[in-house]
C-alpha cells in the first residue's frame, strides 16, 4: 500500500477495480481546510481518462510493474507489433496502448510497462522527443507574420504538426511526444 506522497507521474494503481496510470497530479495545499492531490488518472484497459481527488494521506494500492524496452516493427490496422530487444520475441498490442502512436514509426525503441503479476503489457511509453521527416508542407511566405507564426506540416509518419513557417519538406524535426509539438530542427 502507498499514500498520496508516493503519487508521481506514470505510477499504476488499482481503483475502482480497474489498473489505471497515472498521467498528471498536482499537490494542494489550500489555506483553509486539509490538502489534497487532483490527478488525471488513465485506463490501462480501456484507455479512458478521468479525473480524481485524492484527501492527503489516502491509501492508494500501486501496481508492481516491470519495464522492458521494446522496438516498433510494423502496425496492421489497430494492431502494433513490437519484438523485445533482450530475447527477441514479439507481441502485439492494440492501439489504445500506445499514447501517441501517430508518432511512432517502425525501428522505434519504446519502453513497455507490464504487470508484475500476471506479466500483461500495461501500456507503451514513448521517448520523450522523436526526429522525423517533414514530408508535407506548405511553403511559408516572409513578411505575413506578427510573432511565432506556425504552419500545419506533415510527418513521415502522417502525423500533421505545427512547425515555424522557416521548416520545410525534407527537413527532419525533433517532436516533443507528450504534447506533440515541434521543439527544434533536428541537427543533422
Amino acid at each position: 500500500m502507498a499514500s498520496t506522497s508516493d503519487i508521481r507521474k506514470g505510477l499504476c494503481i488499482k481503483y475502482n477495480h480497474d489498473i489505471y496510470k497515472i498521467v498528471e497530479f498536482l499537490h494542494v495545499k489550500p489555506g483553509k481546510g486539509p490538502a489534497f492531490v487532483r490527478t488525471k488518472l488513465k485506463s490501462v484497459t480501456t484507455g479512458k481518462v478521468i479525473d480524481n481527488t485524492f484527501s492527503a494521506g489516502h491509501k492508494i494500492e500501486d501496481v508492481r510493474v516491470e519495464t522492458r524496452s521494446y522496438q516498433f516493427l510494423y502496425s496492421e490496422g489497430e494492431t502494433y507489433h513490437f519484438m523485445n530487444t533482450d530475447d527477441y520475441t514479439q507481441i502485439a498490442l492494440q492501439r489504445d496502448a500506445l499514447d501517441a502512436y501517430d508518432l511512432l514509426k517502425e525501428s522505434e525503441v519504446v519502453t513497455i510497462i507490464f504487470n508484475a503479476e500476471d506479466n500483461m503489457p500495461l501500456s507503451v511509453e514513448m521517448p520523450a522527443s522523436v526526429v522525423l521527416e517533414v514530408t508535407h508542407t506548405e511553403p511559408g511566405v516572409k513578411g505575413n507574420t506578427a510573432t511565432n507564426a506556425t504552419k500545419p506540416a506533415t510527418v513521415e509518419t502522417g502525423a500533421s504538426i505545427n512547425v515555424p513557417l522557416f521548416i520545410n519538406e525534407g527537413d527532419k524535426i525533433k517532436i516533443d511526444t507528450e504534447k506533440g509539438a515541434y521543439l527544434e530542427r533536428a541537427k543533422e
